[in-house]
């Protein structure tokens, strides 16, 4: 998979089976509606007309399902007929398990997906997450050859037309986006740490004509990041907060994303123990997403102001680790009582927020970490957790979760309940809550508004992806398409638009849902 070029066309062009295996899929009624025209040219003359036919009815997804149509080189796969009001209608999920396993092999190959056109965004995206990036196989490092997997989409209902080259570079730079934030995720702290991740953001401040501002070691002290600092100090590679700022004339509001950045955790002093801190190089999920939507997002044009916020550090064990009990004062100015060193992510995404909110002057304010192990509890291993002071947002970040892949459901939002649980005797509060059995996913959240302000007047949301930002051993690039989707109406890509929750409170706004009129109010959502 790591040498694989992922493109998608309008047409792949034809081409026998044995010379370019293919994998033809989509829901079952979706294929049923697909003219034996539209598909021959793939499929001649190893598979027959008839045989085609024969192979979609004897398709029973339950939920899943798939056929052989010619040896080891053509095969026919269906997605679940239905899905439930908190999945996606694209089947995202599945479908990228089914490109994993049905997918002949071969050098070059093609994806058919026969889909409507809202759930083509959502496609492209699951069919990245299929192909990682990152491999230090001896076997594949000796491989040079570059293996081709294009991508041709069908369209049936309504507005079934062949895709056109602006669309098609949007689904390339959003695959390209999930595909690089899952290389990050899987890279081990040795080849990505602090130093690497920075060199990675300037790759992508390059490659978009941006400079990044990037605050690093003492400096983070000295200018009151007791947050970033205190969480990074004790490692070889010091801690730094980066920042990639887009800036377009004419923009009404400015936003930024902030993104945990974790390089590795061992926990500190609080140290994980050998059987929970392997995978923990995941623990920069949040980051790596945010570039990666950012870097795409960027390239489809933006029109507002957009800051990436990158809080980057390892939490590592030596001889200036902090300790707990250590009180640090923070970007906010409040103080941190340290009960666990183990609860970081949010010391770190604090400072991250309130420096977008009184450095970038930001409006609306999104943090996106892999921050507790509580979220998959939560909302499950497919669903990342939100949490927002906006009951319009929270609704938003569903349906951006449903039209992108990237499923999200709300955490509970309830301060005046919660918050008590950092209560400290020495300082304005410690950094991990007294009852570990108290909505805790909701309290970690809840830590890092606390130094925004609860009646801080902009949006602030909160996205947990500790569960979703992996499958197994292998990252997803979670996050990436729910921020592309989530922000759509700000771009100026027309496909982006049409997955944005704007687009569907449109639809909505006779029946007076809240999204649409608050649409009024705030142009993207």
């Amino acid at each position: 998979m790591a040498n694989v070029v992922l493109e998608f066309k309008a047409s792949a062009g034809d081409s026998e089976p044995q010379n370019r295996p293919v994998l033809i899929v989509g829901q079952l009624n979706n294929l049923a509606q697909t003219n034996w025209t539209q598909v021959k040219g793939k499929l001649q003359p190893a598979v027959s007309e008839k045989v085609w036919q024969a192979a979609l009815t004897a398709l029973n997804p339950n939920p899943t399902d798939s056929c052989p149509l010619y040896l080891s080189h053509a095969a026919v796969a269906a997605l679940p007929s239905r899905v439930s009001r908190h999945n996606s209608p694209s089947s995202a999920h599945f479908l990228s398990r089914l490109v994993r396993t049905c997918l002949p092999g071969g050098t070059s190959r093609c994806i058919l997906v026969v889909c409507e056109r809202s759930d083509v965004f959502a496609s492209a995206c699951a069919i990245a997450r299929a192909f990682p990036i990152f491999s230090r196989r001896s076997a594949s490092s000796r491989r040079t050859e570059k293996k081709e997997v294009t991508v041709e989409f069908i369209t049936v209902g309504q507005d079934n037309g062949p895709l056109d080259l602006t669309i098609l570079q949007c689904l390339a730079n959003a695959a390209d986006g999930v595909r690089l934030a899952a290389r990050i995720v899987d890279t081990p702290c040795n080849e990505m740490n602090t130093d690497h991740f920075l060199e990675e953001i300037k790759a992508v401040g390059t490659e978009l004509g941006i400079s990044p501002v990037i605050i690093r070691g003492e400096e983070l002290k000295q200018k009151g990041f007791g947050g970033i600092y205190g969480v990074g100090k004790a490692a070889v590679n010091p801690p730094a907060l980066a920042v990639l700022s887009h800036k377009p004339d004419g923009a009404t509001q400015t936003i930024a994303w902030v993104g945990k950045g974790i390089v590795y955790d061992t926990g500190g002093l609080s140290i994980k123990g050998k059987t929970n801190m392997p995978g923990m190089k995941r623990d920069c999920g949040g980051a790596a997403a945010i570039l990666g939507a950012f870097k795409a997002t960027v390239k489809q044009g933006f029109k507002d102001n957009l800051h990436a916020v990158f809080c980057l550090a390892e939490n590592a064990v030596g001889p200036a680790a902090t300790r707990p009990d250590d009180i640090h004062t923070l970007y906010s100015g409040k103080t941190v009582e340290i009960n666990n060193t183990d609860a970081e992510g949010r010391l770190v995404l604090s400072d991250g927020v309130v420096y977008a909110s009184k450095d970038l002057s930001a409006d609306i304010i999104l943090d996106m970490a892999t921050l507790t192990g509580a979220q998959g509890i939560s909302t499950g291993k497919y669903h990342c957790a939100v949490m927002t002071n906006s009951e319009q947002w929270e609704m938003a970040c569903v349906r951006a979760g449903r039209s992108s892949g990237d499923l999200a459901h709300p955490l509970v939002y309830c301060p005046e309940l919660h918050f008590s649980e950092f209560t400290s005797a020495v300082a304005d509060m410690k950094n991990s809550v007294a009852d570990r059995e108290n909505a805790t996913s909701s309290c970690a959240g809840l830590f890092i508004g606390s130094h925004l302000g609860f009646d801080w007047p902009g949006v602030w949301v909160h996205v947990d992806i500790a569960s979703p930002v992996h499958a197994g051993e292998r990252a997803t690039g979670f996050g990436v398409a729910l921020l592309m989707a989530l922000f759509g109406q700000a771009s100026d890509d027309p496909m982006l638009n049409q997955v944005s929750p704007l687009g569907a409170a449109r639809m909505n706004a006779a029946s007076g849902d809240p999204v649409a009129r608050d649409s009024k109010r705030r142009r993207l959502v």
